[in-house]
C-alpha cells in the first residue's frame, strides 16, 4: 500500500486516539511503517495551544477574539506539522515511506473555531492552501456519549462543553456534506473493534 496521509476527525471522545493507535498497528503488522502525528503538534506552536486550551484566560477572555486567536495558532502550527524538514507529515510520506495518521487537521479548525458564516469564511482563509489528505475518517459518535465520557476527565478543555461540542457536531455535518476529498464516516457507536474493521475494509478496497 502506497504511503498514506489519513486524519481522523470527530467531536472530543469520538475515539479517535483509540483508533489511531490501532490503524498505526495494523500497518506495521503488514509490514509496513506507520506513525502517528497529530495537532496540535509538540512543537513550539503547538504546546502554546495546548496551554491555552487548558486556560483560556493564557490567551484572551473574549470567545470570539479567542477563536479567532486560536485559528491563527493552528494554521501557523499546522504548516509548520506538514512541512518541516525533520518529522513533518510530508517529510515523512515521500522520502521515509511512512503512513501517517493524525487526529486532527483543519477541518478541526472550521468545526471549533467558527460560530457563524463570516468566521467559517475567515477560518477557511486561513487554511485553504492546505492539501486534502488522501482519506478522512469521521467518527460521528452522539453527544450524549461523548459527554458521558467527559464526565471521567478531571480537567476539561475550553471547547468540551455540551453547547460548544454540539456547535462542533452540526459544523461537521456542514463541511462534510460539500468535501469533495476521500471520506469514510462511521457511526461511532459500534465498537471499537467493529469502527476498525470498517477502517480496515475501506482501506483494502479504495488504496491496495
Amino acid at each position: 500500500m502506497q504511503p498514506l496521509f489519513i486524519v481522523l476527525e470527530g467531536i472530543d471522545k469520538s475515539g479517535k486516539t483509540t483508533q489511531a493507535e490501532l490503524l498505526k498497528h495494523y500497518f506495521i503488522n503488514q509490514g509496513d511503517s506507520a506513525i502517528i502525528s497529530s495537532e496540535p503538534t509538540e512543537g513550539v506552536i503547538g504546546k502554546l495551544i495546548r496551554k491555552a486550551m487548558q486556560d483560556p484566560i493564557f490567551a484572551i477572555k473574549d470567545k470570539t477574539k479567542f477563536d479567532q486567536q486560536m485559528a491563527y495558532l493552528f494554521a501557523a502550527d499546522r504548516h509548520d506539522h506538514l512541512y518541516n524538514e525533520v518529522n513533518g507529515v510530508y517529510k515523512l510520506i515521500k522520502e521515509d515511506s511512512y503512513h501517517v495518521i493524525a487526529t486532527r487537521y483543519y477541518f478541526s479548525s472550521l468545526a471549533y473555531n467558527t460560530n457563524n458564516a463570516e468566521e467559517f469564511n475567515f477560518v477557511y482563509g486561513l487554511n485553504k492552501r492546505f492539501p486534502n489528505p488522501d482519506l478522512v475518517i469521521y467518527l460521528d459518535i452522539p453527544l450524549e456519549m461523548a459527554l458521558s465520557r467527559l464526565d471521567n476527565v478531571v480537567f476539561k478543555e475550553v471547547y468540551e462543553t455540551q453547547e460548544k461540542l454540539q456547535q462542533v457536531k452540526d459544523n461537521y455535518q456542514q463541511i462534510f456534506q460539500s468535501y469533495n476529498g476521500k471520506i469514510l464516516t462511521i457511526d461511532a457507536i459500534d465498537s471499537i473493534e467493529k469502527i476498525q474493521e470498517q477502517i480496515r475494509i475501506y482501506l483494502k478496497k479504495n488504496f491496495a
